[in-house]
């Protein structure tokens, strides 16, 4: 073995490894080198220029300035990243931003968690020298998963390069130059006008307030003081392992029950969890996969869980459409028991980790006499946001259960919040159906390859294992399937399967990571995500059940529909152009 190359930083030896910028050996020695534009998964930008570092010359000891998101260094370099010079340099970008951008940051949505106000702190910012010449606010609210305010935006092209390098949606990107430069959608559309499917994942990686969820909490706070109105709402499997993040929980534990409890204090007048639908999306979804098995087809299924991937499936490749499972969404599913049960004077609302479930919820396709199934969408930063605004002690509060009603769920449900979670659950109750349910099975599906969240190369940015393939044995059938995080890797598995390579079953999540990074939770490094799938899977093996036959409310709930065709028109959607084969 060759012995170990070291460079070093401000004192401190870092061992070399070739590739690897100087910004992340900097993150090994513990050192924070500042940056707006750089992020692990996406390509180097080198704008910003706030991660400047100074290279020191060792013959002549003078020392360069480079940035070190793009800096390779060389074994024996030494760097400095804490000098006069720097710190200055820093001060001064920051004060040319700040003159430059809306400063009203006790009223924005990001504040707190922007990073422009955490360096103009951090780098004891107290006045800008510069006359203000911030754009007038010019807010585009014409989608209903995100916000943008072009007055916040400082042009580091993080949200350019998640959608078009990540996601492939390509809905937005510069336009114009010079002073005139502005991040918008493609022919300076609205975002509601565009071909943006709703994933957030561009409002996760913005630095500032530029990009934010969509802020629906004051419709919400409105309709729970309304004391002739009883206002239900479900949660969703992945909230459960990032809402304890704001409140210094670490992000692997479960906290359930606590949010529960929190959610009654605000007001809330029934709780339920998505899971026990997730169950009836399995058994949905796998019945569809081992009917079309039958039959042999060119294309595989593939999953309807995830409304971003729906969308961009309409906008971006609508050939594909007929491939998609018709089994409604968990979240869709729920509320539409109270419709057949004929439930009328309760208002329905989900709480998701997903941007683009606040677009989903006000499809045509889920209205009933003109009134939505889902109500109001809350993304895991709302209910944040609400529970810190009513005070509550998160970390105290005790926890409590949710509704007995349709209450019981397993372990397969709660696994849809991470990506290969949908797929693993489905072939769960898939190996019940055909009589091959043996421990022995459910291990070797465990082990298939299909778990594990995608992660950034840090090298080249790419999502290592982005698309995931395993051969699944059903008894004497060899099952085909691929799991896929990212919209970018979903357009990789169409061009794979258009070019011959054959699959059977197929999951796309639109968010790297699936549920547990959506765009609608607290933004994360690589490391929480993990933490939080690792949650999830613990969660699973706390389930009395973990695959859905088990499950006795499903009896109970398909008793509710009446008859077979009912059952059908209940369970599935078949939205504007699909026609299923």
């Amino acid at each position: 073995m060759a012995d170990k190359q070291f460079i070093t930083i401000d004192g401190v030896a870092v061992e070399f490894e070739k590739g690897l910028n100087v910004l992340e050996h900097a993150k090994r020695a513990g050192i924070d080198i500042p940056a707006f534009c750089y992020s692990p998964e996406l390509s180097i930008y080198g704008a910003c220029r706030m991660c400047l570092v100074e290279i020191i010359d060792q013959r002549t000891g003078r020392a360069s300035l480079d940035s070190s998101c793009s800096l390779l260094p060389k074994p024996g370099m030494v760097i400095k990243t804490n000098t006069d010079k720097l710190r200055m340099y820093r001060r001064n970008i920051l004060e040319l931003l700040l003159a430059n951008h809306c400063r009203d940051c006790t009223a924005c949505d990001n504040s707190t968690r922007c990073k422009l106000q955490a360096f103009a702190d951090r780098y004891g910012i107290t006045g800008v020298r510069y006359p203000q010449h911030s754009p007038e606010p010019k807010l585009d609210c014409s989608a209903p998963s995100i916000t943008k305010d072009t007055a916040k935006c400082i042009l580091c092209g993080c949200c350019i390069r998640m959608c078009n390098e990540i996601q492939h949606v390509g809905a937005i990107d510069f336009a114009h130059r010079g002073s005139e430069m502005l991040v918008s959608c493609v022919g300076e559309k609205d975002i509601g006008d565009s071909v943006c499917v709703g994933c957030g994942q561009c409002a996760a990686v913005c630095p500032t307030g530029a990009l934010t969820v969509r802020n629906d909490t004051a419709k919400v706070w409105k309709l729970l003081s309304d004391k002739s109105k009883k206002v239900s709402v479900q949660i969703a499997p992945a909230v459960r392992v990032a809402v304890g993040n704001a409140f210094g929980i670490p992000p692997r534990d479960n906290t359930f029950g606590r949010l529960v409890a929190a959610l009654r204090r605000i007001g809330f007048a029934e709780i339920y969890d998505t899971n026990t639908a997730a169950d009836m999306t399995i058994i949905q979804e796998a019945a569809e996969l081992l009917g079309r098995l039958k039959t042999n087809p060119q294309w595989p299924l593939f999953t309807s869980c995830c409304p971003a991937w729906i969308q961009y499936v309409e906008k971006h490749h609508p050939e594909v459409m007929p491939h998609v499972s018709t089994t409604k969404s968990p979240m869709q599913l729920y509320a539409g028991t109270y419709k057949k049960e004929g439930v009328q004077d309760i208002i329905r609302g989900a709480i998701m980790p997903c941007t683009a479930k606040k677009y989903e919820g006000k499809r045509d396709e889920f209205k009933s006499s003109d009134k939505l199934d889902v109500e109001f969408v809350l993304t895991s930063q709302e209910v944040i946001r609400m529970i810190k605004e009513a005070g509550i002690d998160y970390a105290a509060i005790e926890p409590e259960a949710i509704e007995g009603k349709w209450g019981n769920t397993t372990g397969a449900a709660v696994i849809f919040g991470v990506s290969g979670g949908v797929m693993e659950a489905a072939l769960r109750y898939a190996l019940h159906v055909l009589k091959l349910d043996t421990p022995e099975n459910y291990l070797a599906l465990a082990e298939s390859g299909i778990r594990g969240i995608p992660k950034p190369d840090p090298k080249s940015g790419a999502l290592v294992e982005g698309i995931k393939t395993a051969d699944i044995k059903l008894g004497d059938t060899v099952l085909k399937v691929a799991v896929v995080s990212g919209l970018a890797n979903a357009d990789a598995i169409i061009e794979r399967i258009k070019g011959g390579e054959h699959f059977d079953f197929v999951e796309v999540m639109a968010c790297p990571g699936g549920c547990i990074g959506g765009g609608g939770q607290p933004p994360a490094s690589w490391a929480v995500k993990e933490e939080r799938a690792k949650g999830l899977y613990l969660a699973d093996k706390e389930y009395s059940f973990n695959s859905v036959e088990q499950n006795p409310v499903m009896n109970e709930w398909k008793t509710l529909m009446g008859n077979e065709h009912a059952e059908h028109e209940y369970w599935h959607i078949h939205y504007a152009g699909h026609h299923h084969k």
